[in-house]
């Protein structure tokens, strides 16, 4: 393997604009780090993926995936977005968190392992496209043309720790239906009426099923629109509801019971967006306790939600930093990312060989 800087390689990527749906530039420099490590690879519309040169049909195989794009910069950035600047142990640029740091850091890991004859599983590596936008051209359109997965580690910032399960997404469109009628003899059926009791219920239905790692499902109306004007009673009310789903469910389990208990009329925009994790015997779990890594359930999004295995998310970077202006990364927690993937994915194999 050719000298890998991390901090070099990151600063690289931030300089090239990557958002959603304009990943091309950032696919090509990913391709040539790999090329320039005598790793072939291939490309499939703006993602990129390789894998390790002792690949054995039927093996375990593992997941190394964090996308290319990127946010557009919000109004409060101070700083060139698309500039690098190292300033007192920090990496600024857009996209330095999320998910450069992690892209990096996976490639880095990837080439360590790549060479190796005698690994016990097989490695993929993705760098994929249209992570921030779910989009239909990233990792749901690249998992079907990857070989088979039984394990996913998905590069995201995390801390370093490890989230073991992770919230779906469902967003509702609801309308509540009355009938039309003069304000003044509150004749009619007011929509707007009949909505706020559906409403009351989204705000304090309790699912039964709770999950150890993320609780309750959380369900937030955060649109509504009713009404023409003021003297006419609303016969419609429409109103929108963000479902964050817990391990327990599946969206399409949720938004069955939903129907079975409010009076609107209730629409998904998307099924697709599943919670994800790893069940309760998997190995990653043994090795975060002897690794002395923290483990936790995450709120926020990513490409596991598109993913039909077991997956973790893991990275370097915090979460809350993702999508903030003059955007950031620790150079220390760049520099601590590849010895923890490697150690991650060397106990992993020790597990699976006792297993």
């Amino acid at each position: 393997m050719t000298t890998f800087n991390p901090v070099e390689l990151l600063s690289g990527l931030i300089n090239i604009q990557s958002l959603s749906k304009e990943e091309e530039f950032a696919a090509a420099y990913i391709a040539d780090i790999l090329r320039e490590n005598g790793v072939e690879f291939n490309q499939d519309k703006k993602n990129i993926w390789a894998v390790n040169k002792h690949f054995e049909e039927g093996k375990y195989t593992i997941l190394l995936n964090s996308h290319l794009d990127t946010v557009k910069p919000n109004r409060g950035y101070t700083r060139n977005p698309y500039k690098s600047e190292i300033v007192d142990g920090k990496l600024y640029g857009l996209g330095s968190n999320d998910a450069g740091g992690a892209l990096i850091a996976l490639l880095g890991t990837f080439l360590h392992f790549v060479e190796e004859e005698e690994l016990p599983f097989n490695l993929v590596f993705a760098a994929s496209a249209e992570e921030e936008i779910s989009g239909k051209e990233g990792m749901e359109y690249l998992f079907p043309r990857l070989p088979k997965i039984d394990f996913a580690i998905v590069g995201e910032p995390t801390l370093l720790d490890i989230s073991i399960a992770e919230r779906g997404l469902m967003v509702l469109d609801c309308k509540s239906l009355g009938k039309s009628g003069h304000a003044a003899r509150k004749d009619g059926i007011n929509a707007i009426s009949k909505a706020i009791e559906d409403i009351n219920w989204f705000n304090s239905y309790e699912f039964s099923n709770q999950s150890k790692e993320l609780g309750s499902i959380s369900m937030s109306v955060t649109q509504i629109k009713g009404g023409i004007q003021h003297n006419v009673v609303p016969s419609e009310c429409h109103f929108v509801v963000d479902v964050r789903v817990n391990d327990q469910y599946t969206n399409q389990e949720v938004l069955d019971l939903i129907k079975t208990h409010v009076n609107c009329e209730v629409t998904a925009r998307s099924l697709r967006l599943n919670s994800s994790g790893v069940n309760k015997d998997h190995p990653i779990r043994t090795v975060a306790e002897k690794l002395l890594i923290r483990t936790y359930g995450s709120p926020t999004l990513s490409d596991q939600s598109l993913m039909p295995c077991e997956s973790i998310k893991m990275g370097p970077g915090d979460s809350v930093r993702s999508h903030t202006a003059d955007e950031f990364i620790y150079i220390d927690e760049l520099e601590q990312a590849i010895p923890k993937y490697i150690a991650v994915l060397t106990q992993l194999g020790e597990e699976l060989m006792v297993s």
